[in-house]
């Protein structure tokens, strides 16, 4: 059971380095104009009006709380995927992720255009973000799991 524990925190710290890492991605799509959003854009410029909303600090500030959002789907893959290999079920996952976030909850975030507005950029950039975080975090569940099984194996045989 120890080991599960294993596989599960370290599922839940990809969730949030994935988060981290792919929202600074993001930022640096939104500022260098690859994207017209940001993970900012659907946490502070939806809810809030100010010119801070659209510098660095907002910026900062969401690629920490995107960091923490990230864990939630790292949790969801966890809980229902980390038996899959491979790196397609964390690209399929990534895709589902997109699509949720900008068709589904799209509504919630009155600052992100519609799902049919959005420009190629956008979609791409955005899409090609959320299919990196999917492989980063599929293929890191999937392989400690798949790994702890092993050493179990291994450790029963001897």
């Amino acid at each position: 059971m120890e080991k599960e524990s294993s596989v599960f925190k370290k599922g839940l710290f990809a969730g949030l380095v994935g988060g981290i890492l792919f929202a600074m991605v993001g930022s640096m799509a939104y500022f260098l104009s690859f994207s017209d959003v940001s993970h900012a854009s659907f946490i502070f410029r939806s809810f809030f009006d100010g010119e801070w909303t659209t510098g660095w600090i907002a910026e900062s500030i969401s690629i920490v709380i995107t960091g923490f959002i990230g864990i939630i789907p790292a949790l969801i893959y966890y809980l229902l995927f980390k038996k899959l290999r491979g790196m397609m079920p964390g690209l399929v996952y990534g895709i589902a992720l997109w699509f949720i976030v900008f068709g589904l909850l799209n509504p919630l975030f009155s600052y992100v255009p519609d799902l049919f507005s959005l420009n190629m950029d956008t979609i791409a950039t955005t899409m090609s973000q959320f299919i990196l975080y999917g492989v980063f975090i599929g293929y890191t569940i999937s392989y400690e799991h798949h790994d702890q099984r092993v050493m179990r194996k291994v450790s029963q045989n001897n």
